[in-house]
């Protein structure tokens, strides 16, 4: 799904529609929509992810897949569940990806030695050449949003968000792990 509108345009589109036009706009205790952490998150995400998705389709990727990929290139080897959290992906996607990762031989699965219920994967050589392939573009995409962006602004950024995420680890959220599918 393509998020055409900005959030102004959304505001624009909310207030002005032809069944909205007639009816007063409504008033809650809360921000605007368009001023939600979630959503200006949500944005950020999309305009940086739509200058990577050409690259990566070029390359017959998802966005999901080559998460997975960066993943397991930083490490050896990695339990599924562990994968789930690290890539942030709910099981039955993950499983589905990984198939379909499995059946290119771009990551080789394994039963862990310890426990026999619990799967292991690990970037196979192939994956690793793909990776190293894709990684020039990849680069010079960060590179065109760096410069657009800026150095100092893109790392101070880089910077808050870590802050934000280490500062939110903490706080207890009921549900948390039935809602997130993990085991």
């Amino acid at each position: 799904m393509k998020m055409a509108r900005s959030a102004k345009g959304l505001n624009k589109g909310l207030s002005k529609g032809s069944n909205s036009a007639a009816a007063p706009a409504r008033r809650l205790p809360m921000r605007e929509f368009s001023r939600s952490l979630p959503m200006s998150l949500l944005r950020a995400r999309e305009a940086v992810m739509r200058q990577f998705r050409p690259s990566l389709r070029q390359h017959g990727l998802t966005e999901q897949q080559w998460r997975i990929l960066r993943a397991l290139a930083a490490i050896k080897a990695i339990e599924v569940t562990a994968l789930a959290r690290t890539a942030f992906l709910l099981g039955p996607s993950l499983s589905r990806i990984l198939r379909d990762l499995e059946a290119r031989r771009l990551i080789e699965r394994k039963t862990a030695k310890t426990d026999l219920r619990r799967g292991v994967v690990s970037i196979s050589e192939k994956g690793l050449r793909l990776m190293e392939v894709v990684a020039p573009s990849s680069e010079a995409i960060y590179a065109a949003i760096t410069r657009r962006y800026g150095a100092k602004k893109l790392a101070e950024l880089q910077e808050m968000l870590g802050a934000l995420e280490a500062s939110l680890s903490g706080l207890e959220v009921a549900g948390e792990r039935e809602a997130e599918g993990y085991e």
